[in-house]
């Protein structure tokens, strides 16, 4: 497979798993390149590189119609194996995050199985809790006599990753609180977000990228290159808006709302000065989901004495020491609810 094809098919996953709603005008393309029927190859690379623009608000309507009646059986198979690898996933108990790599492995890896009876069932069977990606493709090249690399599901997953929202960990997925928003910002460390100055945690696309181009040339525009060649298409964040973007992310809907949930759009200085909890750095307390703040900067600490932060453009959200950065106070985040660590057995 080439390297082309390969990234148009790590467009195609992506878009799966962060537009649900879209998800029969994905398949359309997706069978293209599974069954060879619906366009060129070269189409579906062009489609996913940018180069053309393309108006998508009719596009389910008029290639299904064009479809044959085969053409729309194909179509279906494809879209009722993925509800069922849901299901029958979420049955066994299995985390959002494996269903839908299952369905990613369906799609990109397996679909020459798929007519099997028990095809499902024994995709389920490859998933186990806590398992690597390495005992997962091995279970999955056992099972149905496949030679998958990790290395080529790595290259999928870990954009896929980063730009998916697992909560199903979560302590209390209906409320903004302090063991949660840990959860978030190590997913965002662990899942190599990036920096961009003035977002908050939504993907990165080439509109958004725009948009802070014009509105910050200096801190975005200035670093427009390093950007597109490492954050576009990943969830993106800057320092106060790690924390901002999980107060406004609805769990339910899946959407980012601005100043939804009680938190303000404001600035890490602002954050702290309506915080009614903090004192200095040396009195930092063992309470996970603190703020740790210094002048136009802060993070989130994680308890251990560890923080995330979203740090700078160059190397986007990563954890540090708090003895690692020059951080000078404390705060309780005054827009969330702090819940007891022990809640979180």
């Amino acid at each position: 497979m080439s390297a082309t094809i390969a990234a148009a098919l790590k467009k195609i996953a992506l878009a799966i798993v962060t537009e649900p709603e879209t998800l029969k005008k994905v398949l359309c393309i997706v069978l293209s390149v599974v069954v060879g029927l619906l366009m060129p190859i070269v189409a579906v690379v062009y489609f996913f590189s940018g180069n053309i623009e393309l108006d998508t608000s009719g596009t389910e309507e008029s290639v299904i119609s064009s479809l044959t009646a085969e053409e729309q059986a194909k179509l279906q198979f494809v879209e009722d194996t993925m509800y069922n690898i849901d299901l029958a996933m979420t049955e066994a108990g299995h985390s959002e995050n494996q269903i839908k790599e299952a369905q990613i492995l369906y799609v990109l890896g397996l679909s020459d199985y798929a007519k099997q009876n028990d095809f499902v069932s024994k995709l389920t069977a490859c998933f186990s809790a806590n398992q690597t990606d390495e005992q997962l493709i091995s279970k999955v090249n056992s099972t149905f006599g496949t030679d998958l690399s990790v290395d080529d599901f790595l290259n999928v997953m870990n954009g896929i990753r980063s730009a998916y929202i697992d909560t199903s960990g979560y302590v209390d997925a209906t409320t903004k609180n302090n063991l949660d928003l840990v959860t978030w910002a190590c997913s965002a460390a662990d899942n190599n977000w990036g920096y961009v100055y003035g977002t908050y945690g939504t993907v990165l696309d080439k509109s958004m990228l725009e948009l802070k181009t014009q509105q910050y040339p200096d801190m975005v525009g200035n670093n427009v290159d390093f950007i597109t060649d490492n954050w576009l298409g990943k969830r993106t964040a800057d320092c106060v808006g790690l924390i901002k973007g999980y107060s406004w992310y609805d769990t339910e809907n899946k959407k980012t709302i601005i100043s939804s949930n009680g938190m303000p759009d404001i600035g890490a200085d602002k954050m702290f000065e309506n915080a009614n909890e903090k004192g200095t750095i040396d009195t930092l307390p063992e309470i996970p989901g603190l703020a740790v703040w210094h002048k136009g900067h802060i993070g989130i600490y994680i308890g251990n004495g560890e923080v995330v932060q979203a740090a700078n453009t160059q190397v986007g959200v990563i954890r540090t020491k708090v003895s690692s950065t020059a951080w000078t106070h404390w705060l309780r985040i005054p827009y969330i609810e702090y819940l007891e660590q022990e809640e979180n057995i």
